[in-house]
């Protein structure tokens, strides 16, 4: 099972939540992207897409947190998803040192600029926050380790996918997975930029 393999931080976790079924998505997903391969995540609302970044990305940053600049990103279509993603976050990281920020773009990005300078180990944003933190020069994102696209269906959107675009020509080197509830041709297109390789779990 899954969750037999992730770390015992995040086992303990799970059990305190009283999780110890994975859904079938998370038994299908959790292994290939622990496998490190960049992955297009199929699976329609309900499925514990959610919950799968979560795990995935505590996973990758091994639950501690390291220097200051984000290791894991989460590209969110709103201010709303943004913060609702952190709240599920917390639940899971309020006992490690991971530190997560969601930027609340009803901030000024001299203040959003400012508390991630502080250090942050994985930071939700929208595509369009952080196409202006970067700048602004006021966000690193050459140390990302995993860089997770939650609800991808966004991206339709062409300032959506622009910015995307702008933001993945900063990234130096690390594993994608795009989720989304079904594919489409916009998302395949990014096979000809940075999901070259990719494997598909889709349930």
């Amino acid at each position: 099972m899954p969750f037999k393999k992730l770390h015992s931080d995040i086992k303990e976790k799970l059990e305190s939540l009283e999780i110890s079924t994975p859904t079938p998505f998370q038994k299908a997903s959790i292994p290939v992207i622990k496998s490190g391969a960049n992955i297009y995540c199929t699976a329609p609302k309900d499925s514990g897409k959610s919950t799968t970044i979560i795990l995935t990305t505590l996973q990758k940053l091994k639950c501690e947190e390291v220097g200051s600049a984000p290791r894991a990103l989460v590209l969110v279509e709103n201010r709303d998803n943004a913060l609702a993603l952190y709240d599920a976050f917390i639940k899971y990281t309020r006992h490690t040192s991971l530190r997560v920020y969601a930027c609340d773009d009803k901030l000024h990005i001299e203040m959003l600029t400012s508390e991630i300078f502080e250090g942050v180990d994985i930071l939700i944003a929208t595509p369009k926050t952080v196409c202006k933190l970067l700048l602004s020069e006021g966000l690193n994102i050459t140390q990302l380790k995993i860089f997770n696209i939650d609800d991808a269906d966004f991206l339709v959107s062409k300032s959506a996918y622009t910015d995307l675009m702008a933001i993945t020509q900063s990234v130096y080197k690390c594993q994608y997975v795009v989720y989304s509830e079904k594919t489409n041709p916009m998302l395949k297109r990014l096979e000809t930029n940075f999901m070259q390789y990719s494997k598909t779990v889709a349930i």
